[in-house]
């Protein structure tokens, strides 16, 4: 202190401060400051104890007395106010204790005594005692430490100042706090997720804000003003990488020095940088963070201690600026609640000290300030006080900065350069960030400073020039000038050159700004790359600002060829940036860098310096680049240049992110725009530059190596857009990707993938509107379309997006989006030539936005598609929509609801709507919807009928007014379809208003009033429109909830030349009898009714009366609904009754006895009588009900059909069905699914036994059940009684029933299947089979028949004469027939397939059959019978039989196949012919009379056998040799028949050999085996003999072929020859064939299929030859030519010989290109061959002429069996007429129509019925539907032949299946029907195969 005054004085300058900080202090230190006061102030003690003056009068005056006081006392007081006194400013602290020096006799004058005081809390009880005075110890001690504390301050000031020095230079303008713009952010402390955007305050009923955009909101305040009041908090500062963050932190620490800024100069100001923390590895104590890696104090271990010491008592008296979270390494880990706070001795991780202080367990108290980028908030979410961020620099703060930039001895280029930036739309994004900014600022100083030195070398040449004219002039105007001439003047020409220079001065002035603009690269990777080549250039000038090119290019586009790459630098750069992205390294120690690097970078300023202190607190000085994306560009330039980068590795780095940040991400240091920079250099405007670096880094073939980077970039890319699964972010992020490539076919896929591009929930820049523009205008006029959901975007955004030529949908959603959003909005519409669709919906638009929009709209035509709904327009806002729609000629829809409107607003849209030509529907529902839509323009140019409008106005609350003024509004529309104004609020009189306007109104479909009749007298009102309007049709009501009316027009329906019928329905309407009167009254005398719905009432049996008794004024109703009124029987027998009575009544339908469905239907023409229907479906029937009913139905005189369906009778209820024998006049019995019981089946079949008009019986208790009268012939009667149980107790009912049937008449099939009879029953059955008249078949299937089941029932084959054929199978199927033939004789056929027979089963089975005189064919199938069974079964059969064929079919068969034929022989000398084919065993036994009178009968048995066939895959050299030594045995061998597969060469020729010793033998079949010459020569041989040669499929060697076709020329007697598939024929051996034909004169059967190859010229003259050499076979019988493609010329040639051949029984001409106009004459000739039965033309062209020929050819050809037709072209009309061809073919057996061309094949199925032996029908691949299946369903019961159905590959559904099991259920003949491929679904396809086996859904 200087002098004693200043205490006093200093008191006096703080007095208001002290004033404010003491009114806050605890009444006891006011009491011990009090106690200061010297004696004289007594006053003042008494007055503050006995509290007579308020506390901060006390206060007051107490500072006014030491004001005022000596020094000494002033000293003492302010001394003990810094000791006791809490939250003194340290600034104001520091100052006291300084002015009031140590307190030398403080301790001396400290009062002794001790206060105590009461806590006010709690009770009276005393509390212990506590000193009021500081421990002594602490009063000395608190001075020393505040000393130490101002001296670290001190210290730290100086290091800020250094710092600030340091980072300031180069700083193009001064940093102003005020003046930096922030945007706040509500911390969230408690809820862990991404920050978003805020939602609107009010928003009322309306759709509510989807959550944020994770952006931030409008609001915005400076930066000062956002610090200020952070003390004490945590508070978080944002921003962009390159924002100025760290600057600005390093000028609020310059602020602080000078006691400036938001920060109190009484705070410790610490700034540390997390960069610098990431080299913190090892734990450390906060002291030793502070004072070695910050500042080490100057004093000793002390001095730390009483800093340290200071801060922890004190912490409020810090400031912690963690600067760069976004650059640390390491997460921050959010602490759970704790109250312990962190030791700060103890040695941590700097994590975990960062994560102490932002949690506050560590320095509670203190202001901790953070730094960070946007996306690193998440991180800190729950632990800041405050949250805001740097917001980006506007145009003005650019324009700023770039004048300060040019403002120096370039400020003549600052106008220049500013208009450039604005002018590029990368530049000026990049300009936003302040680093960004400065690096724009010197690539175009860079740019014109080229640009003025080419001018200025250009300006000197023209001056050069200039001054060489003029001295040329003045030399030649010396001689041409006389004296006193003056040769300066100018002449006229001179003059007005001069002004023409002058003027392309000024236009070279104008242009070239344009010039330099297109100068500058397209995108923000070549920006980058531009701009470090002009940094580097700064380093190549040494400082100097001229350009070392040569010129100014004089291009208009830009190009890399005028650029200085600096290549060699480039590459440097780039390695260093790319090793620091793979470390995660963005600060480089000086040892990390090259030295030469490291210079030119720093000269270059593309690294910039900072100070590091390592682990051990030393300092080092580091490096970064000037910004984070510079250093990723280099990355990026890396990838592209040089091969140390792998494919994998660019694959690793290649993904695109999302801006959805959260807490899960992977933290990083960089920005994330690598990839993006990638993109970019894989343009192809980089290549050149690419390969300049790329040679700079010694790459060999840079420039092949640069495009297949650049491709492999490409694919990268594109399989991203092909990507459907990307998100919004991603999807923008993969839109600058493809504008950074300048791709446009990748910018086409990216919106052919997704053609609208879906935005949501985050912030949009005017760069991202101009990538989407980019890519959206690639597509060209297919357009594309723009969806922003709460996206938040600047009003500059629009401007970007008006550059968008090709939108065709574009959508805002977003409470952000306003009227003024709309107002910019509108001004850009006019410029979307393609937009056809807008939506601005759940936005905050109001009546004034509504009325700018509208403005906009005028002006586009094309516009299709409105959507308003979800603002809040209100009624004015939609009057303003309302205006244009008559302008807007395109418009398709328009969307309105929820603006917060009314009734007033439909009402108007309504009136509007009126006068659109186009408008289509007006909706609205309340104040939800309303909508409007108008039909297309191409509609009503069309000849279309143009749609009537509709308008709908539900749920509105309607009165009488409203309701005249829109009937009125009404009457304006031409017409109307549909008028809806179900809902609201509605009395009687608005209904009333109503109807009288509806006879004005033109509708024509309908008007719906549901939800507004509630009572009779209202439904009066409604139906009193029916006789009163004519054009009303149709009227429903329903008064029961929910309440429906609806009222049809006749305009909807089609007209007709009578009167419409009406039809009234007043279902659920509560109505009771009485209420009828009253319905009478309003139908009037004649209402036309034709259709009457009274169901669902209480109207009951007095009802029904009452309606029985108004049928007759009724005159032209149809039908009557009665249903659900509570009828009774005695209802019921009232409906019998009047069915009887009334004519007009044809049909009644009745369920639950009346209480359910009662339906009347009746017949407009009584001129005709109709079969009557009594329909009783699910009722319960008691004996009394079935009486009743009966005896009523009894009466009626007309054909009559009754149905009990679903029925059940009651006790003896069903004997009573008696009395209908009486009745003449019934027709159909039908009692499906009631008759569920075996004796109730023969009880009722009783009672119709002695009926002799019952045609057709069919009981079942799971099918239909019906009984059929009709006059019938006696053996055509049918009788089916299936599926019930005669098995245990019934079974004596099964005497019951033979007894029936044998009284029964004679039936024609008897069908009990599935009865349980099992062998027991069926044995009963068969006992009385020879009293039983049956005509047809008995089946017994489906009866769990046993073996000895089997086996009687073959025994009938030998008891029963008229018993001509057994079925049997045991297997899944159980089939088992019967089948008979009306007179005794004929064959006798045996089958029994899948049965699992054992040895005695068989032996007994052949005992049975021995006996069997007239047996024919026996065929056991898939028995599993073993080789010595069989053996034993033909030596049983060998004794009795004779005359019979024996097929015997198993697997194993073809191993076995010579053993078995050998064994054969030896046990049977019957045997004259045995085949085995693979699997099949078949021998032909000979009659044994016939041997006996054979001489040679003694011979053994193999002697006797005849013919032999032998077909097997495989023969091994076993078998082979078994074979060849068993035909010399057989002597009598007259024809074999051999085919091998694959067999070798030599078991071929030694067979052949014993063939030819074997001299009977003259019929020799050899298919499918290899001929060698040395068969061939043998066959050569063997052939002279021969009557019969079949080779088919067989291969011959060259020599062999040509020797055997030369020995077919001798064979003169042959009759039967076979060369099929002969296609190794050549034209030599074709020769000799046809020379061999013209021998054989007596050949009756000749086979040559696909011998002929497609040889072109050659191949028609060799079909000629060889037809010219059938001309003599007069003889021949069948014939076959397929594949000879013998077309027009052959066919021609063909049909010239058919009518000699008369014997012709078979044909086949497949594939022979046989055309309408050839068929034709084929058919004609084929006339003459009337033993035709074979006629084979598929796969040709055959047509609907060629159908029409056989329609008149085919009927004569009455032995014709086999027709097949498939594959060619026969249309409808064709098979028509082949239809009836078809009926005429009463001996076809086989049909085969697969694949004809057309689908109309039903009139062919329905001929089927006119061929009563047909066994095969094939119409797949046909695309035939349900009407043919259900055609053929209808032919199977007259065709019991038919055996196979093929159906595959067409359209039959599950109800043409249907139709067919139901048909098979009476048709056991069929085998199989082949429906694979068809539209049944797989689950149906199982269902029919259980319920039918015999159904094929398979592809085999």
């Amino acid at each position: 202190m200087d002098d004693d005054g200043n205490v006093n004085s200093v008191l006096a300058q703080e007095f208001s401060e002290l004033l404010r900080i003491l009114r806050c202090q605890p009444d006891s230190v006011i009491m011990q400051l009090s106690q200061t006061a010297e004696s004289d102030a007594a006053w003042l003690n008494r007055q503050a104890a006995a509290g007579c003056a308020a506390a901060s009068d006390r206060v007051e005056a107490m500072l006014e007395y030491f004001r005022y006081a000596t020094t000494a006392e002033c000293c003492n007081f302010l001394q003990m106010v810094c000791l006791l006194c809490e939250d003194i400013p340290m600034h104001l602290e520091s100052r006291l204790m300084s002015v009031a020096g140590y307190a030398c006799n403080y301790l001396k004058n400290l009062p002794t005594e001790t206060a105590t005081l009461e806590d006010a809390d709690t009770t009276s009880c005393e509390r212990d005692q506590q000193p009021l005075t500081p421990p002594a110890e602490e009063q000395l001690t608190k001075r020393p430490r505040i000393d130490h504390w101002e001296h670290y301050k001190s210290e730290v000031a100086g290091l800020l100042q250094r710092r600030w020095k340091r980072v300031s230079e180069g700083l193009v303008k001064d940093v102003q706090p005020d003046k930096i713009w922030v945007s706040i952010r509500t911390a969230n402390r408690a809820r862990d997720r991404p920050d978003q955007t805020p939602g609107p305050v009010e928003r009322g009923s309306r759709t509510p804000e989807p959550d944020g955009d994770y952006g931030w909101p409008e609001s915005r305040l400076t930066l000062e003003s956002f610090l200020r009041g952070c003390a004490g908090k945590v508070t978080v500062l944002a921003g962009q990488a390159g924002s100025g963050k760290t600057l600005l932190m390093s000028s609020l620490g310059q602020q602080w020095t000078e006691q400036l800024g938001p920060i109190p100069s009484s705070q410790l100001f610490v700034l540390l940088e997390f960069r610098q923390l990431n080299l913190l590895s090892a734990p450390l104590s906060l002291s030793e963070l502070l004072f070695q890696h910050y500042l080490p104090p100057n004093g000793d271990n002390d001095a730390k201690q009483a800093i340290v010491d200071y801060l922890l008592s004190n912490p409020e008296q810090s400031c912690w600026v963690l600067d760069g979270y976004d650059e640390f390494q390491k997460k921050l880990k959010r602490q759970k609640v704790q109250n312990e706070p962190l030791d700060s001795d103890k040695p941590l991780p700097v994590a975990e000290l960062v994560s102490g202080l932002l949690n506050r367990r560590l320095l509670a108290g203190s202001t901790v300030l953070v730094t960070c980028r946007v996306r690193d908030v998440m991180d800190l979410d729950g632990l800041s006080d405050k949250v805001g961020q740097l917001l980006s620099w506007d145009h003005r703060e650019i324009q700023d900065y770039v004048n300060s930039f040019f403002g120096g001895k370039d400020g003549n280029l600052g106008a220049d350069a500013a208009e450039l930036l604005f002018s590029s739309r990368h530049l000026l994004d990049m300009s936003s960030l302040p680093a960004l900014c400065n690096i724009c600022c010197v690539y175009l100083q860079h740019l014109l400073h080229q640009r003025r030195d080419a001018e200025e070398k250009q300006i000197l040449e023209e001056k050069e020039v200039e001054a060489k004219k003029k001295q040329v002039e003045i030399e030649g105007k010396g001689a041409q000038f006389p004296d006193g001439v003056d040769s300066r003047t100018d002449s006229p020409s001179q003059k007005s050159q001069r002004s023409k220079k002058g003027e392309a001065v000024e236009n070279a002035i104008m242009d070239r700004l344009t010039c330099t603009l297109a100068q500058i690269p397209p995108t923000q990777t070549q920006i980058y790359l531009a701009a470090v080549a002009a940094f580097l250039s700064l380093y190549q000038r040494g400082g100097n600002d001229r350009a070392e090119t040569s010129g100014f290019p004089q291009s208009t586009e830009f190009t890399w060829r005028a650029q200085t790459l600096h290549p060699a630098e480039l590459c440097e750069l780039s390695r260093l940036a790319w090793g620091g992205l793979e470390e995660r390294k963005i600060v480089f120690l000086e040892e990390d860098v090259p030295q030469h690097t490291l210079e030119l970078s720093l000269k270059a300023g593309l690294l910039s310096q900072v100070e590091f202190r390592r682990q051990d607190g030393s300092l080092v000085n580091a490096y970064c680049f000037v910004h984070l994306t510079v250093q990723e560009f280099l990355a990026a330039l890396r990838i592209m240049t040089s091969s140390d980068v792998s494919d994998a590795q660019l694959k690793k780095r290649f993904s695109l992110k999302t801006r959805w940040t959260t807490k899960s991400d992977q933290k990083t240091v960089f920005t994330d725009s690598l990839y993006l920079y990638v993109c970019g250099l894989a343009s192809s405007d980089c290549a050149p530059a690419l390969a300049l670096v790329a040679n700079a880094a010694g790459l060999k073939g840079a420039k092949t190596w640069v495009q297949k980077r650049q491709s492999l970039v490409l694919k990268l890319l594109e399989a991203l857009c092909h990507s459907a699964a990307l998100t919004g972010p991603k999807i923008l992020q993969l839109c600058h990707c493809v504008q950074e490539s300048q791709n446009q076919q990748l910018a086409r896929q990216v919106v052919s993938v997704r053609p609208t591009l879906e935005l949501r929930n985050f912030w949009l820049l005017p760069s991202d509107i101009d990538a989407l523009v980019f890519v959206v205008n690639s597509v060209g006029n297919r357009g594309a379309g723009l969806d922003f959901g709460a996206c938040s975007m600047e009003l500059e955004c629009l401007d970007a997006l008006s550059r968008c030529q090709h939108i065709r949908y574009l959508s805002f959603r977003s409470r952000k989006y306003g009227d003024k959003f709309a107002e910019k909005l509108s001004s850009a519409l006019p410029r979307f030539t393609t937009l056809s669709k807008l939506e601005f919906s759940g936005a905050s638009l109001t009546a004034v936005g509504a009325a700018s929009l509208a403005s906009g709209l005028q002006n586009c035509p094309s516009i299709t598609e409105l959507n308003f709904s979800d603002n809040n327009l209100q009624d004015e806002g939609i009057g303003h929509i309302a205006d244009i729609l008559a302008k807007l000629q395109n418009l398709v829809s328009v969307k309105l609801g929820r603006n917060n409107t009314s009734l007033k607003a439909a009402e108007c849209l309504v009136k509007q709507a009126s006068s659109c030509l186009n408008i289509q529907h007006v909706h609205a529902d309340g104040i939800k919807d309303l909508m409007l839509t108008f039909s297309q323009k191409s509609d009503l140019n069309s000849h279309k009928i143009k749609p009537e409008p509709a308008v709908r106005l539900l749920n509105q609350k309607w009165t009488k007014p409203d309701m005249q003024n829109l009937a009125k509004s009404l009457t304006c529309f031409p017409s109307l379809s549909v008028l809806d104004l179900s809902g609201g609020e509605w009395d009687e009189e608005t209904l009333k208003a109503l109807t009288q306007f509806v006879p004005r109104l033109s509708i024509s479909e309908r008007i719906i009033l549901d939800g507004i009749c509630s009572s009779v007298r209202c439904m009066g009102v409604i139906t009193a429109l029916l006789p009163r309007c004519p054009s009303v049709v149709e009227m429903r009501i329903r008064l029961q909830d929910p309440v429906q009316v609806s009222v049809v027009f006749s305009g909807g329906r089609e007209k007709t030349a009578n009167a419409p019928s009406k039809m009234l329905c007043l279902s659920c309407c509560s109505l009771e009898p009485n209420d009828l009167e009253r319905v009478w009254k309003s139908l009037g005398t004649s209402s036309g009714l034709s259709e009457l719905d009274l169901s669902c009432n209480k109207l009951g049996d007095k009802g029904l009366k009452k309606l029985l008794d108004f049928l007759h004024r009724l005159s032209k109703v149809r039908q009557v609904n009665f249903s659900d009124n509570g009828v009774s029987v005695d209802g019921v027998a009232m409906l019998a009754d009047a069915l009887c009575s009334c004519n007009r009544l044809t049909q009644i339908y009745i369920s639950d006895g009346g209480k359910d469905q009662v339906m009347l239907q009746f017949s407009s023409d009584t001129s005709q009588p109709r079969t009557k229907v009594f329909s009783v479906i699910k009722s319960s029937l008691t004996p009394f009900d079935v009486n009743k009913v009966c005896r009523k139905l009894v009466q009626c005189r007309l054909s009559l059909e009754l149905e009990f369906i679903q029925c059940s009778f009651v006790e003896k209820s069903i004997e009573h069905l008696r009395v209908l024998q009486r009745m003449p006049s019934l027709q159909k019995l039908n009692v499906s699914h009631s008759i569920t019981s075996t004796a109730d089946a023969l009880t009722l079949i009783s009672c119709f036994s002695d009926s002799r008009w019952v045609s057709s019986v069919e009981l079942s208790p799971q099918n239909e059940s019906f009984f059929h009268f009709d006059a019938v012939e006696e053996d055509q009667v049918n009788f089916r009684l299936t599926d019930f149980s005669f098995k245990g107790a019934n079974f004596v009912l099964l005497d019951r029933l033979l007894e029936i049937l044998q009284q029964a008449r004679q039936l024609s099939h008897l069908d009990l299947s599935g009865n349980q009879l099992e062998d027991e029953g069926v044995s009963s059955l068969l006992g009385s089979l020879l009293r039983l008249r049956v005509s047809s078949y008995i089946n017994l299937s489906k009866n769990r028949l046993s073996p000895v089941g089997l086996l009687n029932v073959a025994r009938t084959l030998c008891s029963c004469t008229d018993v001509s054929a057994v079925e049997v199978s045991l297997g899944d199927d159980e089939r088992c027939l019967i089948w008979f033939r009306q007179k005794g004789g004929g064959e006798k056929t045996l089958s029994v397939r899948d049965s699992m027979l054992q040895r005695d089963h068989l032996l007994s089975l052949a005992n049975i059959l021995s006996n069997g005189l007239s047996l024919t064919k026996v065929k056991l199938k898939n028995n599993l019978l073993q080789s010595e069974w069989i053996e034993n079964f033909v030596a049983v059969l060998n004794s009795n039989q004779r005359g019979c064929t024996v097929s015997i079919e198993e697997s194993w068969i073809s191993d076995e196949a010579v053993r078995l034929l050998r064994r054969c022989l030896q046990h049977s000398k019957l045997i004259q012919t045995i085949r085995i084919d693979h699997t099949k065993l078949q021998l032909v036994l000979m009659n044994n009379t016939d041997m006996c009178q054979d001489r040679e009968a003694t011979l053994p048995a193999q002697l006797m056998a005849k013919n032999i066939s032998f077909f097997s895959n495989t023969l091994g050299v076993e078998g082979a040799e078994l074979l060849c030594s068993l035909l010399p045995s057989l002597t009598n061998l007259t024809s074999i028949s051999v085919g091998i597969k694959d067999s070798p060469v030599s078991v071929v020729e030694e067979l052949l050999q014993v063939i030819l010793e074997s001299t009977a033998v003259e019929r020799l079949s050899l298919s499918g085996v290899v001929i060698s010459d040395a068969a061939a020569q043998t066959l050569t041989k063997l052939l002279p003999r021969l009557r019969s040669l079949n080779m088919a499929h067989c291969a011959w060697l060259a020599a062999g072929r040509l020797q055997l076709m030369e020995a077919l020329k001798e064979c003169t007697a042959l009759e039967d020859l076979c060369l099929d598939a002969a296609t190794q024929l050549n034209e030599e051996c074709w020769g000799c064939l046809a020379q061999a034909l013209r021998n054989m004169n007596a050949l009756q059967i000749l086979k040559l299929n696909e011998i002929v190859i497609n040889s072109g010229q050659l191949e028609a003259d060799v079909v000629l030859e060889l037809l010219a050499g059938m001309e003599e076979l007069t003889q021949i019988q069948e014939i076959e030519l397929g594949g000879w493609r013998m077309a027009d010329r052959g066919i021609h040639k063909l049909t010239g010989m058919l009518p000699v051949w008369k014997d012709l029984r078979k044909i086949s001409l497949s594939k022979n290109l046989v055309n309408d106009s050839s068929g034709e004459k084929l058919l004609e000739a084929l006339r003459s061959c009337s033993r035709l039965e074979e006629l084979h033309l598929s796969s040709n062209l055959l047509g609907d002429l060629s159908a029409a020929s056989m329609a008149l050819v085919l009927p004569s050809m009455t032995q014709l069996a086999v027709l097949d037709l498939s594959e060619n072209r026969i249309g409808s009309e064709g098979l028509l007429s082949l239809s009836r061809a078809v009926m005429s073919l009463k001996s076809l057996q086989k049909i085969h129509l697969t694949s004809v061309g057309d689908s109309a094949l039903r009139a062919v199925a329905a001929s089927l019925s006119h061929c009563p032996f047909i066994q095969d029908v094939g119409l797949g691949w046909n695309n035939c539907g349900d009407d043919v299946a259900q055609e053929l369903a209808k032919v199977l019961p007259f065709c019991h032949d038919l055996a196979r159905i093929d159906l595959e590959c067409n359209s039959v559904s599950a109800a043409g299946v249907e139709a067919l099991v139901k048909a098979l259920r009476s048709c056991p003949a069929p085998q199989v029907i082949r429906l694979w491929k068809n539209k049944v679904s797989l689950n149906e396809a199982q269902r029919f195969s259980q319920m039918e086996r015999r159904l094929n859904f398979s592809s085999t």
